[in-house]
């Protein structure tokens, strides 16, 4: 299974959680998390995002009820994120860090075997 997380993230590029088996009885949940504005007067060129902004964010893998905390995923220095579940139904969400929101998340989705979700995510820092 290591060899397989490790497969993943040179593939993808993106922090990886396993869970329980491959991808073969199991689903994927993968997307990007764009962070934006990062400085209070956007620029005429666009600013990239610093990689401490992503690790600031999480992406929180709950139950169907969004009841319990199941998973808590890092993204990589790209905004991006990967994680492999059990078939099932999962609600999305996000660590708010300071006046962060996002109008993509919560999210319930469902976890096909074999099937990847894409759900990327939109993060308003507040910056104005």
């Amino acid at each position: 299974m290591k060899y397989m997380v490790g497969l993943f993230i040179i593939a993808f590029g993106a922090a990886v959680i396993s869970c329980a088996g491959g991808t073969e009885t199991n689903g994927v949940l993968e997307g990007k998390v764009s962070i934006g504005p990062i400085t209070p007067v956007q620029p005429t060129t666009p600013v990239p995002t610093p990689p401490e902004v992503y690790a600031a964010r999480k992406v929180l893998v709950y139950d169907s009820r969004q009841s319990k905390l199941l998973y808590t995923v890092s993204l990589d220095d790209n905004g991006n994120y990967l994680i492999v579940l059990k078939p099932g139904t999962y609600v999305i969400d996000i660590n708010h860090a300071g006046i962060d929101r996002s109008f993509d998340v919560p999210k319930t989705i469902e976890i096909e075997p074999g099937i990847t979700v894409v759900l990327n995510i939109s993060i308003d820092t507040g910056l104005r």
